[in-house]
């Protein structure tokens, strides 16, 4: 069913996580598939790192804990553009496309006002993948 299952991670929101990181390990045990968790990253100094490659070292990091605590398969893809604030969408969308995701496993706020003129990232990623969208409300 879904054996590649991507799940996109904000390292600086990790705590927001929990509910999409259960859903994508739970749909990996069902399957026998293997989850990458794919972030986004600029390639200037920034919060999380200095280097995009301390940056790569994170997630890899966070993509084994997640392995060992779900007791799943896991790995990590890092995409490197330079405003990730603007880009996040849609190198979302080419990394599901370049990892031939099956389903996409991603956390969402509640929509608000916002989300009536704009798209959230959820959102467009499920609009435009050709992927199956799993938007996972953490609250």
């Amino acid at each position: 069913m879904f054996k590649r299952i991507m799940t996109p991670v904000d390292l600086g929101h990790v705590d927001k996580l929990g509910k999409s990181i259960d859903v994508a390990a739970a749909l990996a045990r069902m399957a026998g598939g293997t989850v990458t968790f794919v972030s986004v990253t600029a390639n200037t100094p920034g919060k999380l790192a200095h280097t995009p490659k301390e940056f790569e070292a994170k997630l890899k990091a966070f993509a084994e804990a997640q392995a060992k605590s779900h007791g799943i398969e896991a790995d990590a893809h890092m995409i490197v553009v330079p405003d990730p604030t603007a880009e996040v969408d849609d190198g979302l969308l080419h990394a599901a496309e370049e990892l031939q995701a099956d389903v996409v496993v991603m956390a969402s706020h509640p929509p608000g006002l916002a989300e009536y003129f704009w798209p959230s990232n959820g959102g467009k990623v499920a609009a435009h993948s050709k992927a199956s969208v799993f938007v996972v409300r953490d609250h």
